[in-house]
């Protein structure tokens, strides 16, 4: 009973951990939903009505902008998006060309009716486009903040749906936009296979030789799988400051976030002293910190060509081993094929069997006897290691002051930014992009994302909570709290566990429980039943002290007590008229008494 009280108790408070974290995202939907405005308050007497899709109104905007893009109408976003006539560099002709399908409309189950996006709409094929920005982006003093939503309408296999934040040069020609484009930062989401990142490139220029470098964050440590496949809206916004700090936000949630001079790879700035490329290690520079020693010889009672094993010269052969027997013979019951030809096939012979008179005997064949180790066995002599008096340790080139080193203390200052592009490769489609955004104001990205992302996010929420199951939620909770997985083995696999081992283990009070229930005989009551059956027959009779019959009670006697007080007002002429013929009766119960007797017996009185 302590175990199942135990177990009850980890179980609920298991479900009430898990009750508390539904009803905390309940509570968190109900805010976005508030704070939105777009939930009242409704009579609980009244049927709930089917859900509508709200229809999508164009975001208005108020402050710092480079870049917005919201595709509310598709003749401008046709306009102001170009497609690439360009072709990839080293690959095949046929796979060069960036003919990969693009098209402004609405997605398939888009959460707000009349909202449109840039999708990608073919598979297997590189795709380029891109826009200019409303003015170039300048890094000074303020911050660089670029977001925009993708949705996997169809989940994704393997591709990329990153944007690229094209470098300012003159003459940029967005129809020749390619692979090698210089840009200034890459930032999104890629996969393929189970391999899943979330890139953040800047390219900085080295102020010494003018090379440009690719830098790449540090990887995010969260789980970045359900972004790829549970088919939702996601807000993926970048913030570079002034200061070197970066943020990586999914949802307006961080995921990543570091220094430009901290956490990339590899490091902005070089080290200040470097190996001497042209130091060469001296010709007698000796590595070995151990060596033979060069004054030891090899015994002369060393013998080399012993071998290790030999054959046990105690060795006797068992009794009964059969040597002129082989241990394979011809099988008696085998026949020649009737289409065998000798001339063909050559003479035919029976298939060997094991010999039916080796399983009998010791052992057939020549004997051997068992090889065992060789006592003289000394192996090959070699000479003892020593220290090395010419030891000098492990070489290295000596340290000198890096030429091309320099400071850079502020890499926020990267190559300005006038062009927005995607270039792609995808093995899935149907991957929409929305609501670009690029501004040097906070608040301005955070009022574009409740007019655009957050709406989504609601009606999103809301349309797939009705239809979720129960491992759909779970696989939600733990990707978004990967602790809960501790919580489910405790609900789940230990209760079984514990259920398992509580029946497959039997205890010793079980069974007494059990037998008296039942009324079962216990190893007790038989040894009480001998002794009651010996003494009525007048074989045995336990005596107590004084020589009352008190040495073992019987069940019978028992009875017999709770009787006789039942009758203990009968008058003395009756106990003389039946004292005799009940005792005759008492010897013929206890002949005949079982453990399921009925308890009304009655006892030989006392003379």
């Amino acid at each position: 009973m302590k175990l199942l009280r135990s177990l009850l108790l980890v179980t609920l408070l298991g479900l009430l951990l898990i009750q508390l974290v539904h009803c905390e995202e309940a509570v968190e939907d109900e805010d976005e939903e508030d704070d939105d405005g777009t939930v009242e308050e409704e009579d609980d007497t009244t049927e709930e009505p089917p859900r509508e899709k709200p229809h999508y109104k164009k975001p208005e905007l108020k402050g710092s902008q480079f870049f917005v893009e919201p595709f509310d109408n598709k003749a401008d976003s046709m306009k102001r998006w170009v497609h690439s006539q360009a072709k990839k560099g080293g690959v095949e002709e046929d796979l060069a060309k960036y003919d990969g399908k693009w098209s402004f409309e609405e997605p398939k189950e888009s959460p707000l009716i009349g909202d449109l996006g840039l999708i990608l709409t073919s598979r297997a094929k590189h795709h380029a486009i891109s826009a200019h920005l409303n003015k170039p982006f300048v890094f000074k003093d303020k911050p660089l903040i670029a977001q925009y939503e993708v949705r996997f309408q169809n989940g994704m296999d393997c591709g990329g749906a990153y944007v690229k934040l094209l470098s300012q040069q003159q003459n940029l020609d967005l129809r020749a936009f390619h692979d090698k484009t210089p840009y200034t930062i890459m930032f999104g989401p890629d996969k393929c296979g189970l391999d899943h990142k979330l890139h953040f490139i800047f390219r900085h220029k080295n102020p010494k030789t003018g090379e440009v470098e690719e830098k790449h964050a540090k990887k995010p440590s969260g789980n970045l799988d359900s972004y790829f496949t549970d088919k939702k809206t996601h807000l993926f916004t970048l913030v570079v400051n002034p200061d070197n700090s970066f943020e990586f936000l999914i949802d307006n949630t961080v995921v990543n976030q570091g220094s430009l001079l901290e956490d990339v790879n590899p490091p902005v700035n070089p080290p200040k002293e470097i190996e001497d490329p042209n130091d060469k290690k001296p010709a007698d520079w000796d590595e070995r910190e151990k060596i033979p020693d060069p004054d030891a010889s090899k015994p002369d009672d060393w013998d080399e060509s012993e071998p290790e094993m030999i054959p046990d010269p105690d060795g006797v052969k068992p009794d009964g081993w059969l040597d002129d027997e082989p241990l394979l013979v011809p099988d008696p019951a085998a026949d020649k094929p009737e289409d065998w030809d000798d001339d063909m096939d050559g003479e035919w012979e029976a298939p060997l069997v094991d010999n039916p008179k080796c399983k009998e005997a010791a052992g057939c064949g020549d004997w051997h006897p068992e090889n065992i180790k060789n006592p003289n066995y000394k192996g090959k002599w070699s000479a003892p290691m020593i220290d090395n008096p010419s030891y000098k340790g492990i070489w290295k080139p000596q340290v000198i002051p890096n030429p091309n080193y320099f400071e850079d203390v502020q890499p926020f200052k990267m190559t300005p930014i006038s062009a927005v592009g995607l270039e792609l490769w995808s093995m899935s489609d149907g991957i929409v992009f929305d609501n670009f955004l690029i501004t040097d104001d906070r608040l301005v990205a955070e009022q574009y994302a409740e007019q655009t992302w957050v709406l989504k996010n609601i009606e999103e929420k809301a349309s797939s909570s009705s239809g979720r199951s129960v491992v759909d939620a779970i696989k939600q909770a733990t990707n978004e709290r990967p602790w809960l997985w501790a919580v489910f083995i405790v609900v789940v696999i230990l209760p079984i566990v514990l259920i398992v081992a509580y029946c497959c283990i039997s205890k010793p009070e079980d069974i007494d429980a059990q037998r008296k229930k039942t009324d079962e005989p216990s190893p007790d009551d038989e040894e009480e039943k001998e002794d009651t059956t010996e003494s009525s027959s007048g074989d045995k009779k336990s005596v107590g002290p004084g020589g009352d019959n008190k040495g073992k009670t019987s069940k019978s006697d028992l009875n017999a007590a709770a009787d006789e007080e039942d009758d203990g007002d009968d008058d003395d002429d009756d106990e003389d008229a039946d004292e005799e013929g009940e005792s005759d009766e008492v010897k013929e119960e206890n002949k005949s008494s079982s453990p399921k007797k009925s308890p009304r017996r009655r006892k030989a009185r006392k003379e």
